[in-house]
């Protein structure tokens, strides 16, 4: 690929200690953000996939429960801080 515009990505946390979860969203966010890629990743680490998103779905049961269309949407939600936070 020359010159990719998008990066579909899944679940690059599932599997991987934490030191590596870290490196690995580093390194997409890199990818991001030096090719100025739009990033579709399904990721249930939400604390890590925040540091990427631009915007995030909330799927349940294979429906769209939530749609945040900021980091600040999604970290103020109550639905993602039951489902992902345990709050």
């Amino acid at each position: 690929m020359l010159a990719p515009r998008i990066l579909l990505v899944d679940e690059p946390s599932v599997g991987l200690a934490p030191l590596l979860v870290a490196r690995t969203i580093d390194a997409i966010k890199q990818l991001k953000d030096h090719y100025q890629l739009t990033v579709l990743m399904a990721e249930q680490n939400f604390t890590q996939a925040i540091r990427i998103a631009d915007r995030g779905y909330v799927i349940v049961h294979g429906k769209i429960a939530f749609e945040g269309r900021s980091a600040d949407e999604l970290n103020n939600n109550d639905l993602i801080r039951q489902f992902y936070l345990g709050m």
